[in-house]
């Protein structure tokens, strides 16, 4: 819907003005970070962070391996003091020992120039450098200490992310534009200038490393900020005057659902206009909850949108007057956690898996017609309904299911639908 400016009022769009599918990718840069490539037609990657004590090098090898088994296919470590600069190469070789090459990136602040100094090994065994222009140093040191950074990424070609953040913006730069906007003839609000600061500081940098002798194609850029229309206007600006690939997240995202929807609503915004070549869902993790939760909330929007296919989709009905039983809710969480948990053998041994379609659904209502909609449906019988659940696999009724073990038959079904459409014993010679 667009806004009559005059009236207020909303005003309808015709079908045929809309623009079904996300849009055609915007033409960016191509950078490779290990054996990962992002950005130019590369799928939009997800990428997540620790928040062990990078000193811990066990505890940092098992999160990072749950962050990869969980589909994260970037990861990002803390790398603060020299005790963490000396644990990330045993890191890295005790993780490909267990066979998970995920390329590991090193989060540099204020000191990241001494570190890799300090340590060679650790800026060999990264993938990639993260840098944030707002404080890799100060006053006179800041151009000298960045040069020293790019020097590292040029001696052991490594790509670098020059990420700029609203909580540590260059309070020089902003300072500057607040004083060039004081003399426009008709002053931008403060936020814009803000906006235009975070931008410039991300550019700038960019332009300073090319300078320096790094190649555009080892430059990923990304401006974060904490509020959704503030990230959409950022990142719709550094599209339109960059061809730099993107890294996409919206900072200190929160706790729980509001973490999961501000983030679900700004980079889907911008991930629908081809803006955004990694991503991550910054969710404060709930107390005794995985860190893994921000590689499936990634995984689920990309999925959602139709830009990538990570693992089954399940729909599942949401319950009414009419599914007084929680036996279908059951069900659709063994099923969802079920084909979670295969994936990672699936998509070895049965590719292709991850486009499967499932629905569980409550009642007669729209139970049949979902069910036949998805590769393999069941519909449960509501209350007062007959205790019968008929399945349908590929449009066509297929079983009905009855008793105990409904649960069971069900997801042997699934497994048995899995062997014959995706085994590679399946596919033809």
């Amino acid at each position: 819907m667009n806004a009559d400016p005059v009236a207020g009022h909303a005003i309808v769009q015709p079908l045929s003005d809309w623009a079904f599918g996300p849009a055609p990718r915007r033409a960016t840069r191509q950078v490779r970070i290990g054996n990962i490539l992002v950005g130019g037609d590369a799928p939009v990657v997800v990428q997540s962070m620790t928040n062990t004590d990078t000193v811990d090098v066990a505890g940092t090898v098992k999160q990072v391996a749950d962050l990869w088994r969980a589909g994260s296919e970037l990861v990002r470590v803390t790398v603060n003091n020299p005790e963490s600069a000396a644990a990330v190469p045993r890191i890295v070789e005790k993780l490909a020992m267990m066979g998970i090459e995920v390329p590991v990136i090193g989060d540099f602040h204020y000191n990241g120039h001494q570190l890799l100094a300090g340590e060679p090994a650790c800026a060999q065994a990264l993938a990639k450098y993260r840098i944030n222009p707002g404080n890799v140093g100060f006053g006179k040191k800041r151009d000298t200490q960045f040069a020293q950074l790019i020097e590292f990424a040029l001696q052991y070609d490594k790509p670098v992310r020059i990420g700029a953040n609203w909580g540590s913006l260059d309070q020089s730069l902003a300072a500057q534009l607040m004083d060039e906007n004081a003399q426009r003839a008709e002053p931008w609000d403060a936020g814009r200038v803000l906006r235009e600061a975070l931008i410039r500081s991300a550019l700038d940098s960019a332009a300073r490393a090319v300078d320096l002798g790094l190649p555009a194609e080892r430059i990923v850029l990304s401006c974060k900020v904490s509020g959704v229309q503030e990230l959409i206007a950022v990142y719709r600006d550094l599209a339109r005057r960059s061809d730099f690939a993107l890294h996409l997240g919206l900072t200190e995202a929160g706790i729980g659902s509001k973490g999961i929807v501000a983030s679900s609503a700004a980079l889907a915004v911008l991930m629908q206009e081809g803006i955004g070549d990694t991503i991550r869902i910054s969710l404060t993790p709930e107390p005794g909850a995985p860190r893994t939760q921000e590689v499936v909330v990634a995984q689920e929007l990309l999925q959602t949108m139709g830009l990538r296919a990570f693992t089954p989709m399940v729909t599942a009905c949401p319950g009414c007057g009419r599914t007084t039983s929680e036996f279908f809710q059951e069900l659709a969480k063994v099923v969802q956690e079920h084909v979670r948990a295969k994936m990672p053998e699936w998509k070895i041994t049965h590719p292709g898996a991850e486009h499967l379609t499932l629905a569980v659904m409550g009642c007669v209502v729209n139970g049949p017609g979902e069910s036949r909609h998805a590769d393999i449906g069941i519909s449960l019988p509501g209350t007062g309904e007959a205790p019968a659940a008929p399945v349908f696999i590929d449009g066509q009724k297929a079983v009905t299911l009855r008793g105990e073990h409904i649960a069971h038959e069900f997801v042997a079904l699934i497994d048995g639908y899995v062997e014959r459409r995706y085994g590679r014993a399946a596919e033809p010679a």
